[in-house]
């Protein structure tokens, strides 16, 4: 009976699928320590200035943070420009915002697939009509396809580096889209920092582009949950009112306000990835595709993705099996790029899958 008060949409199995835990692994493998490559983390720690930016404002967690986030959006402007800025927790917080702004029920919203599974798990509790537009089999966006699926519809989301291919969607296929659509285009750019792509200038051009960032990877902050978004101007006072209030904590603030500051990281960082997704590519003897990404996406066929992710684990390497990204086949898996130590293993472990 207590059943019949639970929205359909969440009263069956389903919802966000997270990788097994590196503790979970290490407990059932018997091992003192695994390879933490299965969540897209960057293994360094961030940087001591950030770490005393954090310590410094939680000496004053007794009191809520700041309601505009001034400091940080002084932060974001002094890095990409004067842009309107949405802050939220971690993207995840400002796709839940964008979509409580714009998207009624009945409202059709567009995903490119295989892709990120949050847009069509915040667009389905809004009750929108969600409509998947399939990539080409190399993992390509059809611009035409998506254009036509973008008729009639609020918004749609494009991610770019595409998560879990890795590919990037050029930035004139990106113009084409924005050209022949009027719908909100959410560009997801999680994985920006380890690209060449720039979509910023974009932003200039379109009022109905929205570009969502995160700080939980090449900033090292994925426990602190901050992100952010470039929005159109006229767009910005109605995301400020849908927001959820100081949904972002004081610790997260002063940290991401440091951490935009601290080039060195970011370099050093980025450096490291395009390193060993360089060694991943030549080395692993399996089909990857190519990635622009601080992770890489191997086909293990015959293997289905759960059997090679648990052959792994028996070596010590937590990787993503990538069976519950819909519209992908079941024969893939997802390995982030880890510390010196955990990609050595991997490339160890990997050439028994063979």
């Amino acid at each position: 009976m207590r059943r019949s008060v639970v929205r359909r949409c969440y009263a069956t199995a389903g919802g966000y699928v997270f990788a097994k835990s590196a503790e979970e692994i290490a407990r059932e493998q018997g091992l003192s320590r695994v390879a933490r490559l299965a969540s897209n983390e960057n293994p360094a720690s961030p940087s001591e200035a950030v770490i005393a930016a954090g310590l410094s404002a939680l000496k004053e967690g007794n009191r809520y943070p700041a309601a505009r986030a001034a400091a940080v959006t002084v932060a974001l402007r002094r890095l990409h420009g004067d842009h309107a800025f949405l802050i939220g927790n971690g993207m995840d917080g400002v796709i839940e915002t964008v979509v409580r702004t714009v998207v009624e029920p009945g409202d059709r919203v567009v995903i490119s697939t295989p892709t990120f599974s949050f847009y069509n798990l915040t667009a389905a509790a809004q009750g929108a009509e969600v409509v998947e537009v399939p990539r080409e089999p190399d993992f390509s966006v059809d611009p035409d396809r998506f254009v036509e699926a973008c008729q009639g519809a609020k918004l749609a989301f494009l991610c770019t580096p595409n998560n879990p291919t890795g590919n990037v969607v050029p930035v004139d296929v990106v113009r084409e889209i924005l050209d022949r659509t009027d719908c909100l285009l959410f560009l997801d750019n999680a994985y920006i920092e380890f690209s060449d792509v720039d979509y910023r200038p974009l932003m200039r051009e379109y009022d109905h582009l929205i570009e969502g960032r995160t700080m939980s990877k090449a900033y090292s902050l994925a426990g602190l949950r901050f992100g952010y978004a470039f929005v159109p101007e006229w767009l910005a006072p109605h995301l400020e009112q849908a927001a959820t209030p100081f949904a972002v904590n004081s610790v997260a603030l002063a940290a991401a306000e440091a951490a935009l500051a601290d080039r060195a990281h970011i370099h050093e960082v980025v450096a490291h990835v395009r390193r060993w997704r360089d060694r991943f590519m030549a080395e692993i003897p399996l089909p990857v595709a190519p990635s622009e990404a601080n992770f890489i996406l191997i086909d293990v066929a015959p293997m289905k993705g759960d059997e090679a992710m648990e052959r792994l684990a028996a070596g010590g390497v937590v990787v993503r099996s990538c069976r519950s990204f819909p519209g992908l086949e079941d024969r893939y898996i997802r390995v982030s790029i880890g510390a010196d130590w955990e990609n050595e293993l991997f490339l160890e472990k990997v050439r028994d899958l063979r």
